[in-house]
This record gives C-alpha cells, structure tokens and sequence, in this order.
C-alpha cells in the first residue's frame, strides 16, 4: 500500500480507463498517477492479468476485486472491459464549479458543442495541449464519451489536458457569461478575420457538430463571430482542423 494517504477518487479529477492492453500500457508509463485497480473476481487466470497485477503492486497501488456487476458499473462497458478498470489521476482536470471558485483572469477556454467523432474530440484535445490553452469545457452529454478512441486519437496528451467537466454545456456557458466571459464562435459569413481576432477579456470559443454546427441555443448566447478565410473554392475546414487553427491563434494573443 502507498506510504501516502490515496487521494479520494472523484471522476472530475481524473478518467476511468478500462480494458486489459490499455490498463497494461498505462501502469507501465510512470508519468501517469494511478488511483486504484479494479478487478472482476471472475478472471481466469492469463499471463496479461498476471503482469497487470504485478506491476500495480511493484508501483505500491491499491487493488480492488469486484464480482463482474460491480466491476461493470465501475468501467461503464461490460461488453469491453475485459475484467479490468483503471482509475488514473489526471491532475488538470475539475469540474466546472472548482473552475469558477478560482480568481479568473484573461483565460482562454474551448468549448465542445456536439463534437460526437472520437477521433475529432481526441485530435481537438491534442492542439488544445499542444497550444496551452487553458481549459477545454467538456460537457457529458452531447460529445463524444471520453474513453478509449479519444484517448488513442489524443496520442495520450488527454492525460495531461486541462479538461473542464460540465453536465451540459447550456448550463455552463451562461454560468461563465456571468462570471466575465465572452464566448466566441466561426461563422462562415462573419466579417472579422479569426487571425484579427484578439481577445482582451476571458474568452470561451465554442465548435459545434462535424453536421449541424453550433446549437441554437449556443449562438444566442454567442458575443463573438469570425471566419477563416477561405481560398480555391474551399468552404469549411474539418473542426478538428479548424479547432487547432483557433487554439494556437488564441495562445499567440496571449504571448
């Protein structure tokens, strides 16, 4: 057992992995800060389970055994959990009200309005990292689940993300409106240049659905509209590809 009182385990403060390979490949990366082990009583014996549970006790981190309904209730996915859960600590992550208890300042955040591709969300966390914005507002409903293809189209960085937990992002917004903040969105027919765009206040940028675009609800609330010109007939950019544009512009303003 860890020489050190294990942190309580909340699920805004870290991400619940599951699966054998992926709960493997996670204990042996020593960047990443493991809570607990989950495993279902009713795994046979297999060499993989056998190494899973030797390297969790070589790293002195707390097991769990749980009958296969509990272990399910724990991973969310019986039909793909293979028996094993892995809570892992993500120190960047918090929920929406620990986000608004702190002083807020000239802070730039993302937002995920209908992303439902995995793979777009795991690519839009990436440049998120990669450009150092300061939070990525993730509601649970409406985007893409955050589990294993996010993870893997996020090359791992979503372990180190600055992710804001939110039930809905209708809640949340208005919430951050008050709090100060602008939110901003792309439009197609907007006059003002993305790459003219500066931000002097705390500023939310939303991207809507890979088909419907950003809700209604979402663009009553907006205070911001630009637009990325467009050259050789091209209409609009993948919003991975777009989000990536907006999240290095946004860190270069702040610079």
């Amino acid at each position: 057992m860890p020489d050190t009182p294990t942190p309580r385990w909340t699920p805004d403060g870290g991400i619940t992995i599951y699966g054998r390979k992926p709960a493997l490949e996670a204990l042996l990366d020593p960047t990443l800060k493991i809570h607990c082990l989950h495993l279902a009583t009713s795994n046979r014996s297999a060499k993989i389970i056998a190494q899973i549970t030797e390297i969790a006790n070589k790293r002195r981190i707390e097991i769990r055994h749980h009958d296969r309904l509990g272990l399910s209730r724990i991973s969310r996915n019986s039909k793909q959990d293979q028996g094993v859960a892995l809570d892992i600590i993500c120190n960047d992550f918090c929920s929406i009200t620990d986000f608004l208890a702190s002083p807020v300042e000239r802070v730039t955040l993302l937002a995920l309005d209908g992303v439902t591709n995995p793979q777009n969300v795991g690519m839009i966390i990436r440049s998120a990292v990669a450009a150092g914005v300061d939070g990525l507002l993730y509601p649970a409903k409406g985007v893409a689940a955050l589990g294993p293809l996010v993870i893997k189209a996020s090359a791992g960085t979503v372990f180190r993300a600055p992710i804001i937990h939110c039930d809905e992002l209708d809640h949340a917004l208005p919430q951050l409106k008050r709090a100060g903040f602008g939110i901003a969105m792309l439009e197609a027919g907007a006059t003002q240049s993305l790459f003219d765009y500066q931000p002097f206040a705390p500023t939310v940028f939303v991207f809507g659905s890979e088909s419907d675009g950003v809700s209604q609800r979402t663009r009553e609330l907006t205070d911001t509209r630009v637009s990325i010109p467009m050259q050789n007939g091209v209409e609009s950019l993948n919003v991975a590809v777009t989000a990536a544009l907006v999240a290095f512009h946004l860190s270069s303003t702040k610079s």
